[in-house]
Order: C-alpha cells, then sequence, then structure tokens
C-alpha cells in the first residue's frame, strides 16, 4: 500500500541519516515493504525528498519544505490516514494515531508550518505537540479536524 510506504519513508528519514535510494530500499524491505530501487525512486520524486548535507561529509533525505502556502496533498493524506483522535491539556495538544504512523503524521503537521506549533513529539501511536497558548491549541484542533474530516 503506497501510502503506507510513504508514511514509513517519512518517518525512517526522520529517525536515520539515510542517503542513497539502495539504503532507503534496504530499511523499507527490513520493515515488511518488499520495494525495488525504482520504487524507492518513484516515492522519492513523490514525496518531494531532497539530500541535506551532515557532518562527515555525507548527505541524507529530508523532506523539502515548500514554500507555497498549499500544502501538499501526500501530508494530507498521511494525517488522515494515521489520524485516530485529539485531545487537549492546555497548551499541549495530543493526537493518537494507527499504531506505527505517529512519526509520519508529526511529520505532516510539522511540514503545516502552522505558527501556532512549536514542535512535536511522536512516539508509537501517540504526538504530543506543543502548541504556543490555550487559544491557539483549538485553533490548531479546528485545522486538523477540517483536514480530516475531508477524507480522500
Amino acid at each position: 500500500m503506497k501510502v503506507s510506504r510513504h508514511a514509513k519513508i517519512i518517518e525512517l528519514i526522520s529517525q536515520y541519516d539515510i542517503e542513497t535510494q539502495e539504503e532507503l530500499a534496504e530499511y523499507l524491505n527490513n520493515a515488511g515493504f518488499k520495494v525495488t530501487q525504482a520504487t524507492v525512486s518513484r516515492d522519492i520524486r513523490d514525496l518531494n525528498l531532497t539530500k541535506v548535507a551532515v557532518a562527515g561529509g555525507r548527505q541524507k533525505y529530508v523532506v523539502h519544505r515548500q514554500a507555497e502556502p498549499e500544502l501538499n496533498e501526500k501530508y494530507l493524506r498521511v494525517l488522515r490516514d494515521g489520524f485516530i483522535s485529539m485531545d487537549m491539556a492546555q497548551n499541549i495538544l495530543v493526537i493518537k494515531t494507527v499504531s506505527g504512523m505517529a512519526m509520519a503524521v508529526a511529520a505532516a503537521v510539522d511540514a503545516m508550518n502552522w505558527n501556532e506549533v512549536v514542535g512535536c513529539i511522536a512516539g508509537d501511536d501517540t504526538i504530543m505537540c506543543a502548541i504556543r497558548t490555550v487559544e491557539d491549541t483549538s485553533s490548531v484542533m479546528e485545522k486538523i479536524r477540517k483536514i480530516v474530516s475531508k477524507g480522500v
């Protein structure tokens, strides 16, 4: 399933410094996704991944931050597919996700570049988002409700 594989790719590149398509294919195969280098190449293009320099003269894949305010449909789909529920505790937003999807959903929320969101920490199925104020938390919850209610 392409959406699950894309979510896994976002999760993997946020956890590891993956430099090559072959390396990414190996991580995906170890995670139970049977892929070829050609599939990985298409996924990299679909997800709009790019490489940045890291220590030691190496490079790694990252999600390319788009300058335009329009959200990439891939991020919206990851959010919709992974989202289960959310609740707030003052200015902390807790998002529950499908097991194994929290990092991908957190990356999708981060990619939205909402000023209200200071940052997200993800586990396996839970995300904690630090939001600037209690009022902003309600605003972010409404934005997420609108996204997930549209479906695909």
